[in-house]
């Protein structure tokens, strides 16, 4: 399926548009990704992942190059963004164990020293060594979450879905043939297993979720929106269905307003008959 794609879980990127030389949104982002995992301690304490992250990089800005805003571009993009973000948090966590480490050695410096610190002195080296403890718990879980989620948008884009970040918020665009039969809005049930994986990561993410229908300009208007809202009712009764809040989800049917490829083609056509999942904002867990 040929469609727009995504970048970061969480960052938002500038939406260009145009042609030519503009650079697409994912290797903006994953510009940016990379050039913070660089100045961070990964260029010290993870210079292999590092290294792997500016390699997809250097394939993207090749892609670019020679194929300009091309979905290979794109895909290579995203791919880089993730490894950046993965090499990044696992060097902090590296960090955070190193520094664990120090606070252990200077504790066990004044066992052997037999008291020549003080008392307040080894109970602030304990307090450090508990923060310390808590961090690290804390970089290993920001580290493993981004592992998690680079390898569900992997899946995700394999075949299924493509997956965006725009200004709108993170977009999940699934084809209108992977989930409808033509002029239907039941789904099928193939479209119920690709679903379920959506609605797996979806329904602990604590988002707003709006789900908008979208068909080809084949057809009256009137009955193009009635059909693209079905649709989109369709795929938020299931997620539903599948455990993801009701009150964070809504559906909106969109007709042939918002094409993303020309309708004169039958190719264009497919590419426009689609459901795209947009995720708002994520809110921070306390």
């Amino acid at each position: 399926m040929k469609t727009l794609t995504m970048s970061s879980l969480g960052a938002l990127v500038l939406f260009a548009v145009g042609c030519g030389s503009t650079v697409p949104p994912e290797l903006v982002s994953a510009r940016s990704a990379y050039d913070r995992a660089s100045k961070g301690p990964s260029a010290q304490l993870n210079p292999a992942g590092l290294h792997s992250a500016k390699e997809t990089l250097d394939a993207a800005e090749h892609s670019f190059d020679d194929d300009g805003d091309s979905q290979d571009t794109k895909d290579l993009a995203y791919t880089a963004e993730r490894r950046a973000q993965t090499a990044e948090a696992r060097a902090r966590e590296m960090q955070a164990v190193s520094q664990k480490d120090e606070i252990v050695k200077a504790t066990q410096a004044y066992k052997d020293s037999k008291g020549q610190q003080t008392a307040a002195e080894l109970a602030q080296a304990k307090k450090m060594l508990a923060t310390t403890s808590v961090q690290l718990e804390n970089e290993k879980k920001n580290r493993e979450e981004a592992e998690r989620r680079a390898a569900e948008a992997q899946k995700l884009l394999a075949g299924f879905a493509t997956v965006k970040a725009e200004p709108r918020g993170m977009v999940i665009t699934l084809s209108g043939s992977v989930l409808f039969a033509s002029d239907k809005s039941e789904l099928l049930g193939t479209a119920k297993t690709k679903l379920n994986q959506v609605a797996d990561s979806l329904k602990e993410d604590g988002r707003d979720i709006t789900i908008l229908g979208h068909t080809d300009s084949q057809g009256n208007d009137d009955y193009n929106v009635k059909l693209s809202q079905r649709r989109a009712d369709a795929v938020r009764q299931y997620l539903i269905s599948r455990g993801v809040d009701q009150n964070k989800v809504k559906a909106e049917g969109k007709g042939k307003a918002e094409p993303i490829a020309d309708n004169a083609s039958p190719e264009g056509r497919a590419n426009n008959r689609r459901v795209e999942i947009v995720l708002g904002p994520k809110t921070e867990a306390k």
